[in-house]
């Protein structure tokens, strides 16, 4: 389904609760999964990738499990079942899933001592797993590539023989989410210590939790992106100030782009209000949160506020090359944007005439539909094309959109006569 989308008319007012985290919604799952006598988690996302989680986690007596397009439940669910005694199978996924490199955590669960087979091309899934109880030890890993890796190691490493010292090889990417990986197991009773690039966790078993899953503070980002191009009222009921996610920089970061974020309590959600105040320019640094990068790019493109961003380099292994998507995207708007390798890019506001009306393509990503979605407050009448995709994340997302205001459309719709009432 493809929506052509119209801006609301008048004032912009919108009061929404975001859906539950779904990074913190798979690590709960994992972790109630390796929790003796654990009840099943009720409190956790409901979207496509929490959905494969659940899924696979009940089916673990199955001979072949498909996660679909589930980066993280792949990630989490390969360390998972190669440390589960008897549990034998074929972890497979998507045809993008088939080409997302997943060699660097095979290499370091086969280290320490799962047994693991490629069941079609060598470094990618689908995944032959037989699982045991992993010996551990010591590990060095390369941390430039995904903390999904790393997570997903955390996470086993209490059930392993000699339980895990592992060391972080290169600049970590997306620490803030190992860092909410070690928080959580620790509410589940699990001691650690992390020091320099060293995170040393040994064998111990997990204790029965009661923990509660935060509003997506990623999700978040697209009414971010409303409010800066908008300048209405954005109220979200369930932002946690203090959260244990990363992506909780997402309110820093547009205080940039002149959107304040006023507290009303500490789990009482937020007010986004509008500032006249604007950076000239903008130097950003994506390696801690890189699922924002997409937000402000196009935020900053429709408000025409040059840009050099950095750490970039993950976003090529995500559902798509994001970076490469989002630039032939806003080529369409006649906003053209050079990535420098695949760590950088920059934008001098470099720009010409539109020469039609932009259809924008989503590649199965459910961040592209979301960050696109707001320029029909710049650009009334674009078309966003397969919008099913935010099902992986925010199902609600085009429901939310609607009580705002925004107008959606079949996207063959002819844009309305401006004449008629």
């Amino acid at each position: 389904m493809d929506y052509r989308i119209l801006p609301p008319d008048g004032f912009l007012e919108a009061r929404l609760r975001l859906p539950l985290s779904k990074s913190m919604s798979n690590r709960a799952l994992i972790i109630n999964a390796l929790t003796p006598g654990a009840s099943e988690l009720e409190n956790v996302a409901e979207c496509d990738d929490t959905d494969a989680m659940r899924r696979a986690l009940s089916s673990l007596d199955a001979d072949v499990i498909n996660i679909g397009a589930a980066g993280t439940t792949m990630r989490f669910l390969t360390a998972f079942i190669a440390s589960r005694p008897g549990c034998s199978l074929l972890l497979d996924g998507s045809e993008r899933m088939r080409h997302r490199p997943i060699a660097v955590l095979v290499d370091a669960l086969r280290s320490l001592g799962a047994d693991i087979e490629y069941a079609g091309e060598e470094g990618f899934p689908p995944l032959r797993i037989s699982g045991r109880r992993l010996k551990g030890g010591e590990l060095t890993l390369d941390s430039t590539v995904s903390s999904q890796y790393i997570s997903a190691l955390l996470m086993v490493a209490p059930l392993m023989e000699e339980g895990l010292k592992l060391t972080l090889k290169g600049e970590t990417v997306s620490r803030p989410y190992i860092l909410m990986t070690l928080k959580m197991m620790s509410e589940a009773g699990i001691e650690s210590e992390f020091a320099g690039n060293t995170v040393s966790i040994a064998p111990q078993a997990y204790k029965a939790w009661n923990f509660r899953v935060e509003g997506d503070w990623s999700a978040a980002a697209a009414w971010y992106e409303i409010e800066a191009l908008s300048s209405g009222t954005v109220t979200i009921d369930n932002l946690c100030r203090e959260s244990f996610q990363g992506d909780r920089k997402l309110a820093d970061i547009f205080g940039h782009l002149g959107v304040v974020t006023e507290w009303e309590g500490e789990d009482g959600g937020s007010d986004l209000v509008a500032s006249p105040d604007q950076d000239a320019r903008l130097r950003i640094d994506f390696s801690d949160t890189p699922d924002l990068a997409q937000y402000v790019i196009v935020t900053c493109a429709m408000l025409g506020i040059p840009f050099h961003f950095t750490g970039l380099s993950t976003l090529a292994i995500k559902e798509t090359d994001r970076v490469k998507a989002v630039c032939t995207e806003m080529a369409r708007l006649g906003i053209f944007m050079q990535p420098e390798g695949n760590d950088v890019l920059s934008w001098e506001g470099q720009r010409r005439p539109m020469t039609e009306l932009p259809r924008f393509d989503t590649y199965d990503d459910h961040r592209m539909a979301m960050c696109l979605a707001p320029v029909a407050l710049f650009v009334p009448g674009i078309i966003i094309n397969d919008v099913e995709v935010v099902s992986k994340s925010y199902p609600e997302f085009w429901d939310e959109l609607r009580r705002a205001g925004f107008i959606l459309l079949d996207g063959d719709a002819p844009l309305p006569d401006p004449d008629d009432e």
